[in-house]
């Protein structure tokens, strides 16, 4: 069966699917949206005691509830100036360091840290020796992404691509799952080293947004797109440790690269698998300077 599913993923047309449903979930349908939204809490088992608006009618469309806002102080933030959060609520997939450039999907699968951040050849160069997370996130999750750290953008890149899924079926069975597939690129530049976050697109994924430009994709390309932004001025985007700074439209995957030496250890119980909840520590970091 398992092997029927992932035959399924390469007949599928996928980017034709996923901006149908993207379609579907962005439509304000009344009681229709709000049926398919009871469905999909049951299905499931979504604890919407977190949610701000716990009512499945508050929502005016699938997007809006799926990418809904938590009550404030629901995820407490790891304020100790030592320690990465978590970025999200999902599970860790995979992490640990970057060999020869190589990042470790799954058993028997690696990819190139270079092919990942879209052939971007001086941005691979930043983070050889480093460390990488691969973190999942499943349709029961909350779907807004923070800062694991203080960061200033330097760069986004879209990088087009397909839209497997990248549940861990596919990603032990799709070679190259997260650097084939579509996604948005950003360089934050921290008192570690630079830092990349990588938002993975996926199937029926309708959108992923960022909080400086918005819906990033769709529309989707052919081509690799690149801006850069100013790290100092009033025209620098500087996002504080907890800070959103995207979401997705339906659940992905999030991968993020660190410097070498940037982090000492991984925090306690993080390892493959672990559940991760935004907020909480992830990675004890190594030769922090702090600002006074």
């Amino acid at each position: 069966m398992d092997k029927v599913k992932i035959a399924l993923q390469y007949m599928l047309p996928k980017h034709l699917l996923s901006r149908l449903v993207g379609k579907l979930a962005a439509a304000e349908a009344g009681a229709l949206t709000t049926a398919a939204i009871k469905w999909f809490i049951k299905q499931y088992k979504i604890d919407m005691s977190e949610a701000a608006q716990s009512e499945p009618e508050a929502y005016k469309s699938f997007n809006a509830f799926f990418t809904r806002a938590l009550k404030p102080g629901i995820r407490p933030l790891d304020m100790d100036a030592d320690i990465m959060v978590h970025p999200v609520d999902g599970a860790v997939s995979q992490l640990g360091p970057i060999k020869n450039g190589r990042i470790f999907q799954a058993k028997g699968h690696h990819y190139s840290s270079l092919t990942l951040l879209g052939d971007q050849a001086e941005d691979a160069k930043r983070f050889e020796g480093g460390d990488f997370a691969t973190i999942y996130l499943a349709p029961k999750d909350y779907h807004r992404i923070h800062m694991p750290i203080k960061g200033t953008l330097s760069k986004m890149t879209y990088v087009p691509g397909e839209l497997f899924s990248v549940n861990p079926l596919t990603a032990k069975n799709v070679p190259g799952l997260f650097a084939r597939n579509e996604r948005v690129v950003a360089i934050f530049e921290t008192e570690l080293g630079p830092l990349a976050m990588v938002l993975v697109g996926a199937t029926i994924v309708a959108s992923i947004e960022t909080v400086w430009a918005g819906t990033v994709t769709p529309p989707t390309g052919k081509q690799v797109f690149t801006w850069e932004y100013p790290t100092q001025g009033p025209d620098a985007i500087t996002l504080d440790k907890g800070e959103e700074m995207g979401r997705f439209k339906l659940g992905s995957t999030v991968v993020m690269l660190f410097a070498k030496d940037a982090i000492a250890t991984f925090a306690e119980g993080v390892e493959a698998e672990a559940v991760t909840r935004m907020g909480q520590a992830f990675a004890n970091l190594k030769d922090v300077k702090h600002a006074d």
